[in-house]
């Protein structure tokens, strides 16, 4: 086959099977929000098979005798950028999938799907036990996958490498020894400052009503419409990227804390807004999907903190949140910004601050690591956690729903995710920072509720390289420097230290 033909194939190929992926992940959309009590067995069995279609497609032979035909011609070194990227990636993928038995694959897919289901109707009940089968399950099932895949070091690695290309645990070892010492210093400098948010400002009642038209407003100022997307609400915050054009968002809200439904809308909308500016145009090819984990969690991290969390955003805000609830009227906008920052250990990642938030994705990071390792089994998780959180944080959940039940990435096999939370703190303040120099008045356009100039500097130097580069290239494009913890660390020495006045 001549390598211009070669190409066209495998263009269509995966365009189809891109429209297939889009096709289940608004199935799984649907069983996160709306689908019927008694229809969560059928659409397991759905998901299932869509999975198995997909794993077939995705290593049918003709993709390896094509990928040959391309690699092995001129017809890759003159291309284009796009062309080059999607053959890389195309290869990688292929490489990957085609070590995983279609058995493996469409049953990862039915016990994922299941998982969700039996989590959501557990935490609500708090019952450890009923959801203990399903999680026991995931695990066996991803441990499969790791020895398929194969790796050089820990089990472990093969499952990281799938949101982070090229992260291992060894890696993430040491990015977190480099976060922690600062962090905690941090943690214990505040805790003795005499610099206290009043808890009064946002605890109390707020009626989710209005929290819900607080969140809309906020969300279409920083550019993500109803045109695009939805609002919804589910047990735990998602976005899901269901294709151009078509980008939702959940969140969940607590009339004793709007803050959950603020900054969970904000986190959610800046994935969406990712999904929503990548190219069009290579829809259904790697030049037009996401990155990486860890680009991705950098985007929904920069809105939620960078941004959500800065007076420059409150000074703007505060008015849509008086017009709501009268009460905020009478706080100032210094007590209402110290308010947002407050650094205290609490159970929950979600609903965690910056300075500590880290420390919740160590926590889960070791958990993992140990589980894969064989260290820690499944049955012994709720302890295991509750430990590394007396340990991390010197607090102990008093119940599963504090603890180790709280997230629903376990539910859904995702191991591996949890790390990448992490990398996406780290790209995000040194992707603010850049935008900070290179956009001299972005502080004054957000005061004023414009957020067009520093999306469209996300638009520019994320969103539309697809996967043209490696996350490392893309950082260094992007800042003129490799990624380096050094921006997350001083941009929290620094806000705190001045909110604080240590």
């Amino acid at each position: 086959m001549r390598p211009d033909d070669a190409y066209k194939w495998l263009l269509s190929h995966y365009k189809d099977t891109a429209y297939l992926f889009s096709t289940a992940e608004l199935a799984a959309w649907d069983q996160r929000t709306y689908i019927p009590k008694n229809g969560h067995d059928h659409r397991s069995r759905q998901l299932e098979t869509l999975a198995r279609i997909i794993h077939q497609r995705c290593t049918h032979p003709k993709i390896n005798d094509c990928l040959n035909s391309v690699e092995n011609s001129n017809f890759l070194t003159e291309s284009s950028d796009e062309i080059q990227a999607n053959i890389r990636m195309w290869r990688r993928e292929f490489d990957r999938q085609v070590k995983i038995p279609e058995t493996l694959a469409s049953a990862l897919a039915g016990a994922s799907a299941a998982g969700e289901s039996a989590w959501e109707s557990a935490f609500r009940q708090d019952d450890w036990q009923a959801f203990f089968p399903h999680l026991e399950k995931l695990v066996a099932l991803n441990r499969e996958k790791a020895e398929a895949i194969g790796y050089s070091n820990e089990p472990y690695d093969a499952l990281l490498d799938e949101y982070e290309m090229g992260l291992t645990a060894s890696t993430l070892k040491s990015l977190f020894v480099e976060l922690k010492s600062p962090l905690v210093s941090l943690i214990q400098q505040i805790s003795k400052s005499s610099v206290k948010p009043q808890h009064r400002i946002l605890h109390g009642q707020f009626a989710v009503s209005e929290q819900k038209k607080v969140c809309a407003r906020l969300l279409e100022a920083i550019g993500y419409t109803l045109d695009n997307g939805r609002i919804d609400e589910s047990m735990h915050p998602f976005s899901v990227g269901i294709g151009p054009g078509d980008s939702r968002i959940t969140t969940r809200y607590s009339e004793a804390y709007p803050g959950s439904g603020i900054f969970g809308c904000l986190h959610e909308a800046g994935h969406s807004l990712y999904e929503l500016g990548l190219p069009r145009e290579h829809y259904g090819t790697p030049a037009g999907m996401f990155l990486s984990l860890g680009v991705h969690e950098s985007q929904s991290r920069l809105w939620e903190n960078q941004v959500g969390r800065s007076s420059a955003f409150w000074k703007f805000a505060k008015p849509i949140l008086e017009r709501s609830f009268p009460q905020i009227k009478d706080v100032s906008l210094d007590e209402l910004v110290l308010a947002v920052n407050d650094v205290s250990s609490g159970m929950i990642r979600v609903d965690a601050d910056e300075v500590t938030y880290n420390l919740h994705v160590m926590l889960r990071f070791e958990l993992e690591l140990a589980l894969f390792q064989g260290a820690v089994s499944p049955a012994d998780l709720p302890d295991a956690w509750a430990d590394k959180m007396q340990s991390y944080l010197g607090i102990r959940p008093q119940t599963f729903r504090e603890g180790v039940m709280q997230d629903m990435h376990w539910s859904a096999g995702l191991f591996g995710y949890f790390p990448t939370y992490s990398i996406g703190n780290i790209y995000a303040a040194q992707l603010f920072a850049a935008a900070q120099q290179q956009l001299s008045d972005l502080s004054e356009s957000i005061t004023q509720g414009d957020f067009s100039p520093l999306l469209q500097w996300l638009r520019t130097n994320v969103h539309q390289k697809g996967q043209c580069l490696s996350p490392s290239e893309l950082i260094q494009q992007a800042t003129g420097e490799l990624p380096t913890s050094k921006y997350f660390i001083d941009y929290c020495t620094q806000k705190y230290t001045n909110l604080y006045r240590l």
